[in-house]
This record gives C-alpha cells, structure tokens and sequence, in this order.
C-alpha cells in the first residue's frame, strides 16, 4: 500500500505519514513545503519502520502543483492507494486587513490542489476497485465565523465536495472520508499558553495523535462520510450555530484586528 500524504512535514500531516507507516505499514509519498524538514521525516520513518518513502518537495499553492505530483507518480510508476489531503493553513484576521496573496495561497490549497488531486488519483483507484481519499475539513465548516471568513468557507466546500464524492465514488470501491476537528493542538491556533492550557485540561484541543488515529480508523474501518473527533465538538458546533448576533458583535469587541 502507498499512501500520498500533503503537509506530511509537521502537524497533522506527520502524525498521519506516521501513524500509516507504523500502525499500516504503508508505504509513503509524503509532500510538503518544507525542504529539510520533509527529507527528515522520510528518512526516519523509513528507518524506523521498514517503509518505503518518497520525498516531494513542492509548493502545492501554484496551479501546476497537482498535476506536477501526478506526474511525478506517472513517472516513478507509483500507484497510490490512500490520498490524504491534509495541507493547509490558517489566516486569523479581518477578511479587509488580509493581503490577496495569503486568500489567494489558502483558497488554492484548500479547494483548487485538493480538487485537482482527487480528480488525478480516483480514477486509477476506480479502475482498481479499491482507495481511500481522506479530506481534512474543519469544524468551523458549519459556522460563519468572523475573522477565519477564508477559512471556513473552505472547510465547507471540502465538506461538501467530499460528502458528495462519497457517493459517486463508493460504487466504484474507493472510499472518501471529510474528516471535521476542532480545536487541535498543533500551535497554529491564536490563543495564549494559559488558555491553551485551559482548552488542553477540558479536553477541548485535541491532541494530534489522537485526532488522526480516529480519522484513520474511519477511513479503513468504516463506511462514514464524515468524521468529526471529539465527543465536545458534537456539542460545540450546535451552540455556536445558535448564538445571537448581538453576542457575536460582542465577542469581535474584545477582538484586535476589529479594532
């Protein structure tokens, strides 16, 4: 088994390259932005657990990105079986203060690369009757949430292009799950130690380790749309949904880039 992994350098992505080689033994073509870091990774893990790794250093914001990686694949004759379209970032500011290159950086990662890869890999996972594809949404694809506008607006086309690939793809053998955390606790999330803290002891911020070995047993255990981890994100999303909007004008009151 190979297993294509994005942003597969740190974070999430590197529990999920890892936790695939170690608990799956798969085989990795881990891609990521970050040159020296990205080479690390794949050379230890295949060190550690007797996997065959694969090194692509590329920026996945350009255009030509994805089809750059599939014919990378074409190339070295690498057949992917699980797709993990886990890079990304997070812009935490006022829609008017930030620069077009970061929405343009955020909306090509998110929606546009992850797209284009789904499209270049599903049909050979087809033809083959088996895959997995695995699309890493957000809780906040429920919510309008000022400040994050970017964002969450799309973690909610990867929530609905992949719940709807679910469909068209199931048929054919080939499994595709949205997975939807909330707050994880990797250190991109604006909050200070003290409250991370406070998130950490509730158990609100979840771990990375734990989000992935859950999205991971979803994706090869179940036949689930969607996975959303954490007993308090099921209640979290509800109550946000529901809040007045006098209290969110509140709540942007205390907050600096509303200034």
């Amino acid at each position: 088994m190979l297993s294509l992994v994005t942003g597969a350098s740190s974070g999430i992505g590197l529990q999920y390259a890892t936790q695939l080689a170690r608990d799956y033994h798969s085989d990795l073509l881990l891609v990521s932005n970050q040159e020296q870091q990205l080479q690390f990774v794949a050379d230890e893990l295949a060190r550690t657990y007797d996997v065959r790794t694969y090194a692509v250093y590329m920026d996945l914001s350009r255009m030509e990105a994805a089809d750059e990686l599939w014919a990378y694949c074409e190339q070295e004759q690498l057949e992917v079986d699980v797709l993990i379209n886990n890079a990304g970032m997070l812009i935490f500011d006022a829609f008017c203060r930030v620069p077009m290159q970061r929405i343009e950086t955020l909306l090509m990662l998110h929606i546009l690369t992850a797209t284009k890869l789904c499209r270049l890999f599903a049909p050979a996972m087809c033809q083959r009757g088996r895959g997995y594809i695995l699309n890493m949404s957000s809780m906040s694809a429920w919510m309008a949430m000022p400040s994050i506008v970017c964002y969450n607006a799309s973690k909610s086309y990867l929530l609905n292009f992949s719940r709807a690939l679910w469909y068209e793809l199931r048929p054919k053998g080939v499994h595709v799950l949205a997975v939807t955390p909330g707050s994880t606790d990797t250190g991109l999330l604006p909050f200070d130690e003290r409250f991370g803290r406070l998130l950490r002891s509730l158990r609100i911020t979840m771990p990375p380790e734990r989000l992935v070995r859950t999205a991971l047993r979803h994706l090869f255990r179940s036949s689930r749309k969607r996975s959303m981890p954490g007993a308090w994100n099921h209640l979290i999303v509800p109550i946000i949904n529901h809040l007045p909007d006098w209290l969110v004008f509140a709540a942007m009151r205390r907050m600096p880039m509303f200034d």
